[in-house]
């Protein structure tokens, strides 16, 4: 679930002004009972999750009282995942969702919360709550005594519009509140030490006159922190926009990978290369569970693609629940491996990668005198192929799929290469990765295609005897090498673009 909220620093003689002037016509405005809730937060002994954005409590009062929120990137906005259970006993679940933060360390309570909270339901004409606002007296409790003592305003938008957000926050700051950083109250109440920055560290954008080491660090550290964020969200199996956890992670893993090879002459061999094994690893139980994925969706599509040439239904049901056997069991497979002591030590290598990479002395250099060659090197081997596969500059429209699919690679690399680069290099860089991410486009729509009609063909070939399933299977593999012909028939026009001189000549 993802929550909206924003919340106003108040005093003790703040008036909460009238909210019915923002009840749309014929609506109401819902007061609810005061209610008294007693909070306890989770936490490591160096308050690794609260630096982090992380919150992880026990609240007495609460229909279900356990409950995670983690960060989303965008300020005011978190995931909140709540579970019921006994009130000093994590739920196992919970626990694992922190694993990224924690990192094996002792979870324990850390602070206490005891509020007197009002609460004020803005609902519309068929009584749905667009908008709820809570006014909370906040104590800091230790054992009997109260330490510390807050007010403050929580607006949460429920199924109301953002632009209602706003005109409660004219109210309240016209009334005397102050809006300020989205700070929750645990971190009020913790002070200084969980203010304090993120066990990882964040990537900060390198300049025009940033040393090669600069940007590696750079590029590793966003890639490390997008695996991250997105471990929790596996876990959960959650949708991502219009996109899925799994394949965010997965992204962020093969570019770690590819950022590791691509300017190893940067890093210590021993140190990135085992962190790159670790990686492929992990890249394994995502790529299988991410497959299945994208059969499922493409088998849907496909089968979709000609209203007017419907295909048999069962058959297409016959193979889809094929493919959802092989995502469930990916899915246990990676689960499994999630909660492993190798996983364990992965994230620690990879927060470690991000704090401190090992860099060698060429990592001094200037980015712009060594990284346009380190970019060049899998730009060549896509453009001028590699052993005895063609290049892009040769590609037979006729060939075979796994020379189409090696070009793929290494334009991939390339892409990720040149978008590393691209904040400390500028628009040369940015051209290329725009241009190559249009070529990586239209290559993986011909993977997925390739990949798909073999997968159809293998389905049916496991019940010869279903000459339904047979047909059907046929009928989708003709799809998909349609689909595969006109990608060969457009890509020499997305290579002509990518790879003119005013868009690639700087890796010269």
């Amino acid at each position: 679930m993802l929550e909206e909220e924003r919340k106003y620093d108040v005093d003790a003689g703040f008036v909460l002004p009238d909210l019915g002037a923002v009840v749309p016509p014929g609506g109401r405005l819902v007061t609810r009972p005061p209610v008294t809730l007693k909070a306890t937060y989770y936490d490591t002994a160096d308050l690794r999750l609260a630096r982090a954005g992380v919150s992880l409590r026990h609240r007495r009062g609460d229909d279900v009282p356990w409950t995670v929120k983690l960060p989303t990137g965008s300020p005011g906005t978190r995931h909140e995942i709540s579970r019921r259970g006994g009130p000093t006993a994590i739920p196992a679940e919970l626990r694992t969702l922190v694993t990224v933060w924690a990192r094996g360390s002792a979870l324990a309570p850390v602070t206490v919360l005891r509020t007197s909270r009002r609460v004020y339901h803005v609902c519309d004409s068929r009584d749905s709550v667009l908008v709820e606002v809570a006014d909370d007296i906040v104590s800091v409790v230790d054992g009997a005594r109260i330490v510390g003592r807050f007010r403050e305003v929580e607006v949460e938008r429920k199924a109301g519009r953002p632009k209602l957000l706003d005109r409660i926050e004219a109210l309240l700051r016209g009334a005397g509140a102050a809006a300020g950083e989205f700070t929750p109250k645990h971190v009020r109440a913790l002070g200084p030490a969980a203010t304090g920055p993120a066990d990882l560290p964040a990537a900060a954008p390198p300049q025009r006159r940033s040393s090669a080491g600069d940007v590696v660090c750079a590029a590793i550290r966003q890639d490390v922190a997008r695996i991250l964020a997105h471990d929790p969200l596996v876990r959960l199996r959650e949708p991502v926009g219009q996109d899925t956890a799994v394949h965010q992670m997965r992204v962020g893993v093969r570019r770690l990978r590819s950022d590791l090879r691509t300017f190893g002459v940067l890093l210590e061999p021993k140190w990135a290369g085992e962190l790159r094994t670790e990686l492929g690893w992990i890249a394994g139980l995502l790529g299988a569970a991410r497959d299945a994925e994208v059969l499922r969706a493409r088998l849907r599509a496909t089968a979709a693609a000609d209203p007017l040439a419907p295909l048999d239904s069962a058959s297409v049901a016959r193979v889809d629940a094929d493919l959802a056997i092989r995502s469930e069991d990916a899915l246990t497979a990676l689960d499994k491996g999630m909660v492993s002591e190798r996983y364990a030590s992965l994230v620690d290598s990879l927060v470690a990668a991000a704090q401190h990479p090992v860099l060698t002395v060429l990592a001094r250099a200037p980015a712009a005198e060594i990284l346009p060659r380190l970019v060049s090197k899998p730009f060549r081997r896509m453009a001028y192929g590699k052993h005895a596969v063609d290049g892009a500059e040769d590609l037979d429209p006729g060939g075979p799929d796994a020379a189409w699919h090696e070009v793929r690679i290494h334009g991939k690399r390339a892409r990720y290469a040149a978008e590393a680069v691209a904040p400390a290099l500028g628009g040369d860089a940015r051209r290329l990765a725009q241009a190559l991410a249009n070529v990586q486009n239209l290559l993986g729509e011909h993977q997925d295609a390739a990949v798909a009609a073999q997968t159809w063909l293998a389905i049916a070939q496991t019940d010869p005897d279903d000459h339904a399933l047979a047909v059907t299977a046929g009928r989708l593999v003709e799809r998909e090498r349609a689909a595969i012909r006109a990608v060969r028939t457009r890509f020499p026009a997305a290579w002509r673009a990518a790879s003119r001189r005013r868009v690639a000549g700087w890796l010269t």
